[in-house]
């Protein structure tokens, strides 16, 4: 027989070293924070403590001059930490990376370098097509930091805002019922020989839940009403206490609401919140009683709720206080600042150990949930059947 004929040769039959993946080395980083411009909006991405961190770490921060003062930073605060302060916006938002809190306007986008990485909220239900088709044209690497997971599979920043949004509510609650702002002169606690006030809490969710542990601190008589039991269960479990629940019942929360002192609604959504307190419920409730709707961001859970604004934040409508102001965290923007500031920090500094974006990208599933653009290519399926635009899975796209 004549020798078989083999189809490699002898070197390649040879057994190889295996070959290990190498990261890329880390790298510096420039990073851009412009000023907010967009009505009412005071927060910032970094704080001059989280400035002085990054910078030592051999990152270069550029900020837009006055883009901390909503949060009371000033820009001595940044250049004494480290950051260069350009009185340019061009200049910043020249940077690689841009730290946004909301999206940028679509004559912000123009300013943008191509292939540059953009962290803003992503803020769907305010965008137009205009907006997605011009980050695409710059072949932007777009992040909503808000869509962000951690290793837990939660939304980092969407929790620690949640919280202060729900602490919030209970003291804007209590703000309201007193005499300086035409209230009942309540008292949002539980005073010896005085019949403690009653809280509603609408949602179970995050925000609910840091309301009503805020509520049980004041020794409030707190009811929480949810359509889901196991929320309720969590809530339970979490706060350690069996606070008074209850399934969303018409019936129920009509008697609960002619007798409670203020409500809050903290229902979530992924689209619109639904209508769970009617007019006529509205009409049926105490007299100068309060109305904080959180979840007015999607749409409010109350018949009778209208967005209003920081600067003008109530209305009374059937004798009913309402505060219904979206962006609730805003109204706190120093300690937002400090909450946002405390996610992006590590993040980064974890994006230039891992060699840049790209190669961090690859091993973070949370970072990849929240990128709904990659250079340019759409990659966030809601987005393209929202607005009707093509799409593309962001794991046939990093390897």
């Amino acid at each position: 027989m004549g020798q078989q004929f083999s189809p490699f040769s002898k070197e390649e039959l040879m057994p190889k070293p295996e070959m290990l993946e190498v990261l890329k080395q880390k790298g510096s980083l420039k990073i851009g924070i412009p000023r907010e411009i967009f009505l009412e909006e005071k927060r910032i991405c970094l704080t001059p403590d989280a400035v002085s961190v990054l910078v030592s770490d051999g990152h270069r921060i550029l900020l837009e001059t006055g883009a901390g003062l909503g949060a009371n930073y000033t820009d001595n605060d940044y250049s004494e930490a480290g950051a260069k302060i350009s009185y340019d916006s061009k200049t910043v938002f020249g940077c690689n990376i841009i730290l946004k809190i909301e999206p940028p306007t679509l004559e912000e986008i123009t300013l943008i370098n191509p292939q540059s990485v953009l962290f803003s909220a992503m803020q769907l239900k305010m965008q137009s097509k205009d907006y997605f088709k011009a980050l695409a044209r710059k072949q932007i690497t777009a992040i909503a930091f808000d869509y962000i997971k951690d290793e837990h599979g939660m939304y980092p920043i969407v929790k620690s805002l949640s919280e202060i949004a729900g602490t919030a509510s209970v003291l804007i609650a209590a703000e309201l019922l007193s005499n300086s702002k035409n209230g009942n002169g309540i008292l949002l606690g539980n005073i010896a020989g005085v019949s403690p006030s009653k809280l509603l809490i609408l949602g179970a969710g995050n925000v609910g839940e840091s309301a009503a542990r805020v509520a049980l601190g004041l020794g409030l008589k707190v009811t929480v009403f949810d359509s889901s039991i196991t929320k309720l269960r969590r809530l339970q479990y979490n706060l350690g206490e069996m606070v008074a629940t209850s399934t969303i019942q018409p019936k129920t929360l009509q008697k609960q609401l002619m007798r409670c002192d203020a409500v809050i609604g903290a229902i979530h959504s992924k689209s619109r919140t639904p209508i769970v307190v009617t007019e006529l419920m509205v009409q049926q409730m105490k007299e100068g009683a309060v109305i904080v709707d959180v979840s007015i961001d999607r749409g409010g859970c109350f018949e009778t709720s209208e967005v209003t604004k920081h600067s003008n934040p109530t209305y009374k409508k059937h004798g009913v206080i309402h505060y219904c102001v979206p962006n609730i965290p805003s109204r706190y923007s120093r300690t937002s600042a400090i909450s946002i500031s405390n996610f992006f920090t590590p993040y980064l500094l974890n994006i230039s150990e891992m060699g840049g974006l790209e190669n961090a990208a690859r091993f973070d599933k949370g970072l990849q949930n929240g990128m709904y653009f990659y250079h340019g290519i759409l990659t966030n399926k809601t987005v393209a059947d929202w607005f009707d635009l093509p799409f593309r899975d962001i794991n046939l796209l990093i390897f």
